[in-house]
């Protein structure tokens, strides 16, 4: 009778602890909403809640990330971008498809806005050149610093 009850006991703790789990997860995620690019959480008013926390860091965005983003006349570019502590990056596209699919690389530094989560590549003109920096993953944004959406969104992405 006594291993009955304590098997009870046990059980209702476990149903009703993830019930709350549950219900915590919603309630912070209806209370708070997340602006896309800077991460940064938003009050239902609009004004946004001052976090030191960020890309720059809490991040540890250092290291070689690589993907194929799309492209209007090819199959896709792959991309290789390298960011380094110092501030520094090096980026190597090839044209994939492209019978001289030859690689292209540019070095330079790069530069944090203001909010600590999208980096700006120097010295690259006529292409993208900022991206939103997050856990092991940078999201090439458009010509205008703008997230790119729909449904090739996912192929902005370039993974550590």
């Amino acid at each position: 009778m006594t291993k009955q009850i304590l098997a009870i006991a046990i059980t209702a703790c476990t149903i009703w602890g993830c019930g709350n789990s549950k219900t915590s997860e919603k309630l912070n995620a209806d209370s708070l909403t997340k602006d896309s690019l800077t991460m940064g959480a938003v009050k239902p008013d609009g004004l946004k809640v001052t976090d030191e926390h960020n890309s720059m860091n809490a991040v540890d965005w250092d290291g070689t990330y690589k993907g194929v983003v799309p492209c209007a006349d090819c199959e896709g570019i792959e991309t290789t971008l390298v960011l380094g502590k110092e501030l520094t990056y090096i980026m190597k596209t090839k044209y994939l498809g492209k019978s001289d699919a030859k690689v292209f690389e540019e070095k330079g530094k790069f530069n944090w806005d203001k909010s600590g989560q999208v980096i700006t590549l120097d010295g690259i003109k006529d292409a993208p050149n900022k991206y939103f920096v997050g856990e092991n993953k940078i999201i090439q944004l458009d010509m205008d610093g703008k997230e790119i959406t729909g449904e090739q969104a996912d192929l902005y992405i370039l993974k550590k």
